[in-house]
């Protein structure tokens, strides 16, 4: 017999897709039943898919994560009721006191998970070792790198994603301390050139952030950050609000890089009405899914959570099961995680179900059910 509340229906596991049903045992995903689907048969909703994963956020439903244990809470809740079963809290640029304070109430956070709320991955350290000419929505506290306090949050804190420029002055040193403590650093906030991005892989870097946002483009004479990725990357971010990136560019970094995976770059205002909220230091102003700072143009975090970004991909043309793996799998292994992000016996039971127009209707995160956002 089937386990109330185990998920049933076109099930996405790495082999592709099973009709049938998954069954959970301990918090983890103890067999999958039923009949593989042909590749010429289309499935059929429900889908039952790895649960999503968001490695760079900052906020939702008015919690920010630079403020306080409580409103990183906020934003795993708000986050878990949109299919997202883990993310890595991220921080701004700010001084180093408040950048701490906002590193402890992460790992407070994840040492004492809750029901209904998504799991703690770690911290994604955004700033402030980056480039002040490239600072975007960042708060103006960019500084050079600094050995021994990278080295002070990397052996104290759970970092598990740092943002850093590695033009600045020390920049490749921050790129070689991370990487040694298990950390996944990455270019972002930069002006570096071209050649500067390779130097940077060759330091320990590992992706990028938030791509062609905040960094040198793809000029066809003057090749800088983006184009860097797009000639050799394996992995980078990318936001799929249809604001910071244009659909057309989308397509193209998903045709060159081969694990190009999506996050949300989340704010206080996702899931909010329009109006004024918080990112660090700065007012920020949500606009329908826009969010800018006070100028209406520069553009500051965004709005969506990641089911919307999933639909958003299905939307120009991206597969169903490639969508998904943008949000779940290529997250997961990016960080070198087998027990999330792929349903498979072993990982822990954390999954989506979505209906036929990809709307979340059921979340499970170890196992356990969580509330769906209405």
């Amino acid at each position: 017999m089937s386990v109330p509340g185990e998920p049933k229906g076109s099930i996405l596991t790495p082999a592709g897709w099973v009709r049938g049903r998954v069954r959970i045992k301990d918090h983890r995903i103890a067999g999958i039943e039923g009949q593989p689907l042909s590749p010429d048969t289309a499935p059929e909703s429900p889908f039952v898919v790895p649960g999503f994963i968001d490695l760079h956020v900052h906020g939702g439903l008015g919690g920010e994560c630079m403020a306080g244990e409580a409103g990183v809470r906020q934003t795993l809740r708000y986050h878990a009721a949109h299919g997202t079963v883990a993310l890595a809290p991220t921080t701004v640029t700010a001084p180093a006191p408040q950048i701490e304070s906002a590193l402890a109430d992460i790992a407070a956070a994840q040492a004492k998970p809750r029901l209904g709320e998504a799991a703690v991955l770690g911290a994604h350290l955004e700033g402030p070792f980056i480039n002040p000419g490239r600072l975007g929505a960042q708060p103006p506290f960019a500084r050079p790198g600094d050995v021994s306090l990278a080295l002070k949050w990397a052996e104290r804190f759970p970092i598990v994603v740092a943002t850093v420029a590695p033009e600045i002055a020390g920049g490749l040193d921050m790129f070689r301390v991370f990487a040694r403590h298990g950390c996944r650093p990455q270019v972002g906030h930069t002006l570096a050139s071209f050649d500067e991005i390779g130097t940077a892989f060759a330091c320990g870097c590992t992706g990028f952030t938030h791509l062609f946002n905040a960094m040198t483009g793809a000029q066809h004479r003057e090749p800088g950050a983006a184009a860097w990725a797009l000639a050799r990357a394996e992995y980078a971010e990318i936001i799929c609000d249809f604001n910071h990136v244009h659909p057309a560019m989308i397509l193209a970094a998903r045709r060159s890089i081969p694990k190009l995976y999506t996050v949300t770059d989340a704010s206080a205002a996702a899931g909010m009405p329009d109006g004024e909220y918080a990112l660090g230091g700065r007012k920020v102003f949500k606009r329908g899914l826009r969010v800018t700072l006070e100028d209406n143009e520069t553009l500051a975090s965004s709005a969506i959570n990641l089911a919307e970004a999933v639909r958003n991909l299905v939307l120009i043309g991206v597969p169903l099961a490639e969508a998904v793996a943008m949000a779940s799998t290529r997250p997961a292994e990016y960080l070198g995680r087998t027990d999330l992000g792929r349903i498979v016996p072993g990982a822990r039971a954390s999954m989506v179900q979505l209906d036929t127009k990809l709307k979340v209707e059921c979340v499970w995160i170890d196992g356990a059910e969580v509330a769906v956002a209405a």
